[in-house]
């Protein structure tokens, strides 16, 4: 039972990112408004780690298995990307390139951010 609230929180706060998104005019995906809710929720203890921890790791652990259908959706559409797949891989190589860049970067600020105030 645990389990079934903790997924009912999850989908409340999506569900709150969808409605957002309805009602704002701004291009940002639902899934954005969700993410960005729970971190808000979070960050100010209206929702408790504890209540959304087990079941968030399950549904990050079995994230792969939910990429299946995209990737079906892919070869089903496969003469439409066909001709434009170069400009796709190498704007997903240089993207994903930047993205670990730019991960390591704040990585490595926050652990110097963390040391300067551990010696103080």
């Amino acid at each position: 039972m645990k389990y079934v609230k903790q997924l009912m929180i999850i989908l409340l706060v999506s569900l709150l990112g969808e409605l957002l998104y309805a009602y704002i005019p701004l291009p940002i995906p639902a899934s954005i408004y969700g993410l960005v809710l729970m971190l808000v929720g979070l960050c100010t203890g209206v929702i408790r780690l504890a209540s959304v921890q087990e079941t968030a790791k399950f549904l990050v652990s079995i994230m792969q298995v939910m990429f299946i259908p995209a990737a079906v959706g892919l070869l089903n559409a496969w003469d439409v990307l066909r001709p434009i797949l170069l400009p796709v891989t190498i704007i997903m190589v240089v993207s994903t390139v930047l993205v670990m860049v730019a991960s390591g970067e704040v990585a490595q600020w926050v652990q110097k951010r963390e040391g300067k105030a551990e010696q103080r």
